[in-house]
């Protein structure tokens, strides 16, 4: 069965939430209009099972029915177009926001999905991996969230394994903040084009952020083939968040694209 990219993309288009989203992920201004936002995280009272209930403008993390992530299998072939990507070398902007290690990017770099462009906003890390890849986890996943002229937002997973010393990233964990705190500049810079796969298909579906507010209309490029960091490089994160990975969600009625 294949499906044309018009019904895949239908939500791809800007939309109020999108636009919340994208405040949400660029920034880490409190909510409310300076008010303290409530505590969530991955473990505890705050725990992902409770997300939706621990603040108003939280609530798609309970009732949505198209939320991130969830186990990629079973996929549609299907058209989608081609994901081009325009990344160029980075400064190191860096910051531990209590969450996950994030890296945020200068303006310049993009993705081009159906011929839309998606500024790069950031990339971050989660440990394990948020998707499943056919029932299977992964050491690491990378999440590159970008965001259009129009508001709209578009995110690609990379999953990580063990093996060779990824170089592209390497001042990117040997600089991470072990302290949540502001933004720092350090020394190095990222390839962020050299964290992506040589090779391999992905996955595109609609889905949200795997964090709250879980705003839902975000499109979702995983890839398929993992690239490697070493152990060392691993367990350097994984220290700092034993686990910052939000559990796999229902599919639902939504179109999973496997583009080979």
């Amino acid at each position: 069965m294949s499906i044309d990219r018009r019904m895949l993309l239908r939500g791809a288009l800007a939309c109020a939430c999108c636009a919340k989203a994208g405040l949400a992920i660029a920034s880490d201004a409190p909510a409310h209009g300076g008010a303290a936002a409530a505590h969530w995280s991955y473990e505890g009272d705050g725990n992902p099972e409770k997300w939706g209930e621990l603040q108003s403008d939280f609530k798609m993390c309970q009732l949505g029915v198209e939320q991130t992530p969830i186990d990629l299998s079973n996929g549609i072939k299907g058209d989608v177009g081609s994901v081009d990507y325009d990344y160029k070398p980075l400064p190191l902007r860096i910051v531990n926001n209590g969450h996950t290690i994030q890296f945020n990017a200068d303006p310049g770099s993009a993705c081009v999905i159906g011929g839309a462009r998606y500024e790069l906003l950031q990339f971050h890390m989660h440990h394990p991996s948020e998707h499943l890849l056919a029932g299977k986890g992964f050491d690491l996943e990378c999440h590159f969230v970008h965001k259009s002229s129009a508001g709209a937002l578009a995110v690609t997973g990379v999953f990580i394994r063990p093996g060779a010393a990824n170089t592209a990233l390497k001042a990117f964990f040997e600089q991470m903040p072990a302290k949540a705190g502001p933004e720092v500049k350090v020394a190095g810079s990222v390839d962020i084009a050299g964290v992506l796969p040589k090779t391999g298909g992905y996955f595109r579906y609609m889905g949200s952020l795997t964090t709250p507010p879980c705003s839902e209309g975000l499109t979702w490029t995983v890839h398929k083939e993992p690239v490697e960091a070493s152990v060392e490089q691993i367990q350097k994160f994984a220290a700092l968040f034993p686990k910052n990975a939000r559990p796999i969600q229902q599919r639902n009625r939504r179109f999973v694209i496997d583009a080979s």
